[in-house]
């Protein structure tokens, strides 16, 4: 049976996690051993909060290494709010800038808009080729909690990614797929049926 692991190193929605992706029929274990998290066909991390302690919890653990050698090994790995953020070369809060774990490019910051933090349902513009929203209608709404974004698209788009984007005064990324590397700024398992959908799309390819 495909295995997915929900990577638990103190921070994340971990048993919302845990259920949205069951239902999609995998056998998910949440837990914060590396070989098990290493040896999974498929490896979520999620995370809320501060990008400094996401980045503290996931060093902590020594995840790091892990992660990486499964990107660049191209094994499925799903990264969701925070836990998308931390994939970056860096975060910027309060002035303080933390280094990520530096497998996407670009710098999370907080976004410029007038109403912080975008919370609510949004609807994204879909990158083409999208294997994550293949079949989701284009009215497809998810949902978001966050202050801050990864804005520069064109270093993405330059680094070979496919840049799903949503709006909040500024446009942002919202999803992004770079070989089995797929992250999320929205959180599937709070989007209801696009959610599901989304998700039911990412375990398709493990």
């Amino acid at each position: 049976m495909t295995s997915v692991v929900v990577l638990d190193y103190g921070s994340g929605n971990l048993r919302s996690a845990e259920r949205a992706v069951a239902r999609t029929g995998v056998d998910v274990a949440v837990t914060s051993d590396l070989d098990a998290a290493a040896a999974a066909d498929g490896l979520v991390v999620p995370g809320v909060g501060a990008y400094a302690a996401c980045m503290a919890g996931i060093d902590e653990l020594g995840a790091g290494p892990m992660i990486a050698e499964r990107v660049a090994g191209g094994r499925p790995v799903l990264g969701v709010c925070v836990g998308m953020q931390i994939f970056f070369d860096s975060g910027v809060e309060h002035g303080v800038e933390t280094k990520g774990l530096g497998l996407l490019p670009g710098v999370v910051s907080r976004l410029k808009a007038e109403r912080i933090p975008h919370m609510g349902w949004n609807t994204v513009d879909v990158a083409d080729k999208s294997e994550l929203f293949d079949g989701l209608a284009p009215d497809a709404r998810f949902y978001f909690v966050h202050s801050y974004a990864a804005s520069d698209l064109e270093a993405l788009r330059k680094a070979g990614a496919k840049v799903t984007t949503a709006t909040h005064d500024e446009p942002f990324a919202a999803a992004v797929e770079l070989g089995r590397l797929s992250v999320a700024q929205f959180h599937p398992e709070k989007s209801a049926d696009a959610g599901f959908a989304l998700l039911r799309n990412w375990v398709a390819g493990l």
